[in-house]
């Protein structure tokens, strides 16, 4: 096994101020495989972004990345973020329509992608830009990466300036829409020490330290915090899936001092039996960090019992961080998200609400952004004084701790994933058979949320098994499986208001009293 925790820390944060302290130290390890050190890994970042230059990409543009967890990830971000690039990670689970939109949307100059994810883009290729790249096997209408990549020199680039992420969230229309944040012309280095605050307040500080990471990359915040981890001089060790057991294996190989999970990952460790949960010697282990769906006070509560006082929530979004909570405020304050530095809570006419009462939340957005290509969910998103919000609603209470009441009016969170029920909708309304229908999500004990369709059919049609399988053909001849529907009602009329709003609070309340 390598040696991950030897590292003295680096005078200032960074990956490539780490692979100059310390190249040999490991950066990266991907069990069964061979570790990538610090040296390699800025090496081959720096071989991508004079490959990125040579294309003609400039700062402002976007480049793409549809892979795997794996090195290659960390390569192609660490690349676009020291040449002022916005990095756009892309679902690996999406069908190819949905992964062809949002690298059209982006604008990305370039694709680069693992070969079994590049083979399935096949159907939509005319959509793609002309710079693209396989990870792996050679794909037909593809270039090598590793060829583009090593025909390239590994020195630094000349002109280094800081790049941003532009996750792809949901737009009103049910399209995700990128967020997509202003580059100022700063050096990387510069850019890391600022952001490291945020990190620090969870004890994650510059020096020894290893990151497990087990959920996709893609996503914002394992995406985030494993290259966060990784400035700091922390080994990132790499899990393609979760598996519960793997987890724990590997926290106490690697000597783990800090994760990000999802409460759907606590939830199935939690359910591991006592006697293989005992197995493993976890006391490495100082920062847990879960976010991304509702998180239950006795799970959580189980979950400091068992792991000690290492577990933290926090509540953010692509657009910006809320609020954080420790192990002893969420004991002392079951069920509470953490009480914010700054927040507002706002009635529909843009009135402050008093505490105890439920209202949208809105806070301070840090780094201006906008929603690429909608102007109006920007003007809705963001105040003029720099107040933005996602459209939670919450309540805070007399001594100032938030409390989630409701994700997002209509989001589904599934396995710590949004599901966007207007996507869904508009499929569903393309099948003959249905008049109205309505998706919303309903607790789940492992999933947080279940994803139920309600539909209305149309005269002629009778609501059965049959028409549910037909239903259910229909959604995954268009959409990713995770977003499918796992369970069909039908109704004779779904409730609206006298507008023609739909009521899904209503139809969460009624599924969720019935079962």
């Amino acid at each position: 096994m390598p040696e991950t925790g030897s590292a003295k820390p680096a005078a200032s944060p960074g990956v490539w101020v780490q692979a100059a302290s310390e190249p040999g130290r490991p950066a990266l390890i991907v069990p069964g495989g061979e570790p990538v050190t610090f040296g390699e890994l800025a090496t081959a970042a720096n071989r991508v972004s004079n490959a990125l230059r040579g294309l003609g990409v400039e700062a402002g543009d976007a480049v793409a990345s549809l892979q795997h967890n794996s090195p290659g990830h960390f390569e192609a971000y660490l690349a676009a973020l020291q040449i002022g690039v916005h990095f756009v990670p892309v679902n690996t689970h999406l069908t190819a329509a949905e992964a062809a939109y949002i690298v059209t949307d982006s604008g990305a100059k370039a694709l680069i992608a693992s070969s079994d994810l590049a083979r399935s883009l096949e159907p939509v290729a005319a959509q793609l830009p002309a710079a693209r790249y396989a990870t792996g096997d050679p794909v037909p209408g593809w270039a090598s990466y590793q060829d583009f990549k090593s025909g390239a020199p590994g020195t630094p680039p000349p002109d280094r300036v800081n790049g941003w992420l532009m996750g792809y969230t949901s737009g009103t229309t049910g399209r995700p829409k990128g967020v997509r944040r202003p580059i100022f012309n700063i050096e990387p280095e510069l850019f890391i020490a600022g952001s490291a605050g945020f990190l620090n307040g969870f004890g994650l500080v510059p020096g020894p330290g290893v990151h497990l990471t087990c959920s996709p990359l893609y996503h914002a915040a394992p995406g985030h915090f494993s290259l966060q981890c990784l400035h700091l001089g922390h080994t990132v060790v790499i899990h393609r899936r979760f598996d519960p057991e793997a987890v724990l294996a590997d926290i106490e190989r690697y000597r783990v001092t800090n994760s990000q999970m999802v409460p759907t990952h606590i939830h199935r460790l939690l359910r591991l039996p006592a006697d293989v949960r005992a197995k493993y010697d976890l006391s490495s282990l100082e920062v847990l960090l879960v976010a991304g769906a509702p998180f239950p006070p006795d799970e959580k509560r189980a979950a400091i019992e068992w792991l000690g006082p290492v577990v933290w929530e926090y509540l953010a979004a692509t657009e910006g961080i809320v609020s954080k909570v420790s192990p002893q405020e969420a004991l002392d304050h079951p069920g509470t998200v953490g009480r914010p530095a700054a927040v507002q809570l706002l009635a529909e006419d843009g009135s402050e609400v008093p505490a105890g009462e439920a209202g949208t939340i809105w806070f301070p957005s840090g780094a201006p952004f906008e929603y690429h290509n909608d102007p109006a969910k920007t003007a809705d998103a963001i105040h003029p004084d720099g107040w933005a919000s996602v459209g939670d609603i919450g309540r805070l209470d007399d001594d100032g701790y938030l409390y989630l009441l409701d994700r997002r009016v209509d989001l589904i969170i599934s396995g710590g994933v949004n599901i966007y029920p207007a996507e869904i909708e508009q499929r569903l309304a393309t099948h003959p058979a249905v008049a109205d229908a309505a998706v919303v999500g309903i607790p789940h004990p492992d999933w947080g949320h279940q994803v139920v369709a309600i539909v209305e059919p149309e005269d002629g049609w009778t609501g059965d098994d049959q028409l549910a399988a037909g239903l259910d053909a229909h959604c995954r001849a268009a959409l990713a499986s995770l977003k499918c529907p796992t369970r069909y009602e039908f109704r004779d009329a779904l409730p609206r208001t006298p507008t023609g709003k739909l009521l899904r609070r209503v139809l969460r309340e009624e599924l969720a009293a019935g079962g």
